[in-house]
């Protein structure tokens, strides 16, 4: 099933619109403003975002930038009233991939899902990333060698998904915290490092795979 992050203000339009996406057969997380979507997306990552552009709290641009700080494949789609060009430019710029004007029918914002969704490289490829010698099932949250899977937690699967997903690129600490411990308190530098140990064990069948931990600043994982 689908998995679609909506995050509207306006409840009454919200209703209507999760009720008839869910009617379809999607699976639908309603947000009411950006804090609420971005705390979401950092509990259990959608397959696709629909952005209400004008919001309190966090407006749909603001998310749109902080989502793709961290992740730049997940197909993220504005809805809104603002129908200049510049603000159509602007949302395209930010990193939305699609831009869908109110009033709109329900018929048509499906047809654009679907759209992106076909064309995105989670669908293409599923949830499964080849890590040299090693599968990474991220729905499932296991890690296969040679047949065997070991189960992961969910922020250790979602994180070796970051390192891979900017493999040969450093990560800052503070990104990864933030988009994984960001509620927190109790997490700390030395905490990550553990994950990140715990990970690289994980991985150690495989002498291609290494996560460098560049000091000072982050991480980074290479497969030779």
């Amino acid at each position: 099933m689908i998995d679609i992050l909506y995050v509207e203000d306006e409840p009454s339009l919200a209703m209507i619109v999760a009720d008839s996406l869910e009617a379809n057969g999607f699976r639908v997380v309603h947000c009411s403003n950006g804090d609420e979507a971005l705390a979401s997306f950092n509990n259990a990552r959608p397959d696709i975002m629909v952005v209400d552009v004008m919001m309190p709290v966090m407006d749909g641009f603001t998310l749109a930038t902080k989502i793709r700080e961290m992740d730049t494949l997940l197909p993220i789609i504005f809805l809104t009233a603002k129908v200049q060009t510049e603000d159509v430019v602007r949302g395209f710029r930010l990193g939305g991939d699609d831009y869908v004007k109110k009033p709109f029918k329900i018929e048509e914002l499906i047809v654009r899902i679907e759209s992106l969704l076909k064309n995105s490289p989670k669908m293409l490829f599923g949830q499964k990333l080849m890590i040299g010698d090693y599968m990474l099932d991220s729905l499932k949250h296991q890690l296969i060698y040679q047949g065997e899977a070991l189960k992961l937690s969910f922020r250790e699967s979602e994180l070796l998904r970051k390192l891979y997903e900017q493999k040969d690129k450093v990560i800052p600490r503070e990104e990864i915290m933030r988009a994984y411990w960001s509620h927190d308190k109790y997490f700390t530098g030395r905490s990550l490092d553990v994950f990140i140990s715990r990970i690289r064990k994980y991985l150690s069948q495989d002498p291609r795979i290494k996560i460098t931990n560049v000091r000072g600043v982050g991480y980074m994982l290479t497969v030779d």
